[in-house]
């Protein structure tokens, strides 16, 4: 996950870092957030100055105690990393370097006015490490001289952050001599400072999550648990909770329907035990997995245009970091699940005998292994082509669904290994052509389930 805005654009930032969900300029508790949501790694780069409370040290503690790389850089995250790269905080570029190292020390060095969301977060002002950036480069060019570079980094040093624009600055020098030749240099030279470190902590970050670059991790730290902190993860739970008017509504609909409303909460159920367990043994769902939820989702809801899936969006009251933020959850819940699968018999046994489903399972699988184990010979290991006859007749005549691009996935998902689940299906195969040469006693095969 990446904290971006007036900085970089998220199409910047996944040009860079393909999979990133990108979300907008964190404040406090946005790290906090991002880590219980199953981030691998997080991203500092934009954060809130004025108007917001800003990213917390703690959170990124606290973030890097989970074992999550935090890394910053450009804006927010280059002060950020500075003052937490003893902890473990990854810092990236020039500017970082700089406050780490105390030749800047000012927060408004960074600072930029920017506009709203709607509008890209673009930025109105121009940041002083992006003019210093810019000077130093004219210096090096030949275009100004000592006296005259300091005279410009007097002049932008003296604007409040949200005044700082080369329009402003040239006009607060407007009797030098040379600043023709200076400006229009500019429209070539100017530096963006904040950006080019952006990319630099973002290539750093696909490193980082490559099979090769994973080794590095840092060491985990522990962080105090103060009462301030405490209160900050009160907020952040009290606001996952918290519901707008629009989906409270949407809820009560639901409740008019009390199986359907059942149904959804034992999801809703699953899905919160499985994320807690999840933080809990700080299971992680990597770049993979979420890419193959968006991609399952997608095809199940035939989303497969972008404009059908901002359509979708827009009806489901979804911005895309949202999207992509339940996206990565419900991937971290599935690795969860997964992580407990080979516990879970005992427990579907009781759910099965607790809805009544138990007895005519038991039955046609106590009829199945009568017919197939003591009666038949076993065949030895099936052949590709078996298998592929055998995928294509269980998904097209029993389940009446296209073959899933992933075989392996879908026996994972039902808790077998795939060896296990073509002898599943081979067995199923052998049970209703058996049937077929002899009246049954009823169940699936006679309610039209197999074709």
């Amino acid at each position: 996950m990446v904290f971006a805005g007036p900085t970089i654009a998220a199409e910047g930032v996944q040009a860079l870092l393909p999979g990133a969900i990108v979300l907008p300029p964190a404040g406090q508790g946005d790290i906090y957030q991002a880590a219980r949501r199953g981030a691998n790694a997080i991203g500092l780069i934009d954060g809130y100055f004025d108007g917001v409370p800003s990213v917390w040290h703690k959170e990124i503690l606290w973030a890097m105690e989970q074992g999550i790389a935090v890394f910053g850089s450009a804006s927010m995250g280059a002060l950020r990393a500075a003052e937490l790269s003893g902890f473990g905080m990854i810092g990236v570029g020039r500017i970082y370097d700089s406050y780490a190292s105390g030749m800047i020390i000012d927060d408004d060095e960074v600072a930029v006015l920017h506009g709203p969301a709607e509008l890209g977060y673009a930025p109105l002002s121009e940041p002083m490490v992006s003019i210093r950036a810019t000077v130093e480069r004219a210096v090096s060019s030949a275009v100004l001289d000592a006296a005259q570079a300091a005279a410009v980094l007097e002049a932008a040093k003296a604007r409040f952050y949200q005044q700082r624009t080369w329009k402003q600055i040239l006009a607060d020098i407007s009797e030098a001599s040379w600043l023709d030749r200076f400006s229009a240099w500019l429209k070539t030279g100017a530096v963006d400072a904040k950006r080019d470190d952006a990319q630099e902590m973002l290539a750093r970050m696909a490193t980082f999550l490559s099979a090769e670059g994973r080794d590095a991790t840092q060491a985990r730290g522990v962080m105090e648990h103060t009462l301030a902190w405490q209160g900050l993860v009160r907020r952040a739970e009290a606001q996952d909770r918290s519901l707008q008017d629009t989906d409270r509504r949407v809820l009560d609909e639901l409740r008019l329907e009390p199986e359907r409303f059942a149904a959804f909460q034992d999801r809703a159920v699953l899905r919160f035990l499985a994320l807690q367990e999840a933080r809990r043994s700080g299971a992680q769902a990597g770049r993979e997995a979420t890419l193959a939820q968006l991609n399952s989702h997608r095809q199940a809801h035939n989303l497969l245009r972008s404009k059908d899936l901002q359509a979708w969006l827009q009806a489901n009251g979804l911005t895309a970091a949202q999207y992509e933020a339940d996206l990565g959850e419900a991937a971290q819940t599935a690795a969860a699940v997964s992580s407990v699968q080979d516990e879970l018999g005992p427990y579907l046994l009781a759910e099965l005998r607790f809805s009544g489903d138990f007895a005519a399972l038991k039955a046609r699988a106590d009829a199945k292994h009568m017919q197939i184990d003591g009666h038949a010979q076993r065949d030895g290991p099936m052949q590709q082509a078996e298998r592929l006859r055998m995928t294509a007749w269980y998904f097209g005549n029993c389940l009446q669904q296209e073959i899933p691009d992933d075989v392996e996935a879908h026996a994972a998902a039902i808790g077998i290994g795939v060896e296990e689940f073509f002898e599943l299906i081979r067995r199923e195969f052998m049970y209703h052509q058996g049937c077929k040469t002899r009246p049954a006693p009823g169940g699936r095969d006679e309610a039209g389930q197999d074709g």
